[in-house]
């Protein structure tokens, strides 16, 4: 792994995309910040947001906008959170409404300062989103709750459409990438999350220091505890404090792993340079 000060690589033509802007992004940025919500779209730096919120889609984070880990890939701010908001459920659930949404997508940053890891606004936000939005689809994105079953079930009780939770990387890379997280942690609570009936998601970033062998092994693990639908996505460093990028995958070998991913019997798979956890998310419903 490079050091992080090492110069940044020039990213290719297959990763620039256009600024934000127009109607439907002005409208759901409205919706945003009117009711003083916070989304993945802006705070991860997501290089999709122009294409989703133009459509008029957007991952809400609940539980704040500071994570209490610090990820060495993710652009979210890290530091001592605020107290948790116990209105944020139903402002998210308004917000669903309001922007007529048929899939949503709610994450959250990590919070294991709180006794509960979050565990009670998660339900809340569900429960207050379904009973807002009886015919919207509900995926959340959730942390690992530091592999505490009894907190994640929590979740898993108010049965949302899509049970997503990112593996992020291989294990080998866990220790650099994700020094507080478990590979074993994630990806037992997605076994768990299977076998409770949910149906299960996963994401991982490349181009961060992983082989395509031990992508496929990671593949190999998420079939063996059947995850349902796993996206697959080009590491870009958000800052020069963050791990540099190692490599920029080609778009042929992103091909190459949906192929591979589909004969090894994921339902749904997306792969590409700029696919995120939550992009096209309604298209895998």
């Amino acid at each position: 792994m490079n050091n992080i000060e090492n110069k940044r690589l020039s990213r290719p033509e297959w990763l620039k995309v256009k600024a934000p802007g127009g109607d439907g992004f002005a409208a759901v940025r409205g919706i945003v910040k009117g009711n003083n919500l916070h989304t993945v779209c802006e705070e991860a730096h997501c290089p999709n947001i122009s294409e989703c919120w133009s459509r008029g889609t957007a991952t809400f984070i609940i539980l704040g906008d500071i994570c209490s880990r610090r990820c060495r890939f993710c652009a979210i701010q890290k530091g001592k959170p605020a107290e948790p908001d116990f209105s944020e459920p139903l402002r998210i659930a308004e917000s669903i409404a309001k922007m007529k949404l048929r899939h949503s997508v709610i994450t959250s940053v990590t919070r294991d300062d709180l006794s509960d890891g979050g565990a009670e606004i998660w339900a809340n936000t569900i429960l207050e989103t379904r009973k807002l939005n009886p015919n919207t689809t509900i995926e959340v994105l959730i942390p690992d709750f530091e592999g505490k079953t009894e907190l994640y079930q929590k979740v898993f009780k108010c049965k949302p459409d899509i049970l997503n939770h990112n593996i992020e990387t291989v294990q080998r890379l866990y220790s650099t990438v994700r020094p507080q997280a478990n590979y074993q942690n994630s990806l037992k609570l997605l076994k768990d999350a299977k076998e409770f009936g949910l149906k299960t998601k996963t994401g991982l970033m490349v181009g961060i220091g992983e082989s395509k062998e031990e992508i496929i092994d990671c593949f190999r693990d998420l079939r063996e505890i059947k995850v349902d639908i796993v996206t697959i996505g080009q590491y870009l460093q958000p800052t020069e404090k963050h791990l540099p990028v190692e490599r920029f995958v080609h778009p042929d070998e992103f091909t190459e792993y949906r192929r591979i991913g589909r004969e090894m019997g994921f339902e749904h798979i997306e792969s590409a340079p700029l696919v995120r956890s939550s992009y096209h998310a309604e298209e895998a419903v």
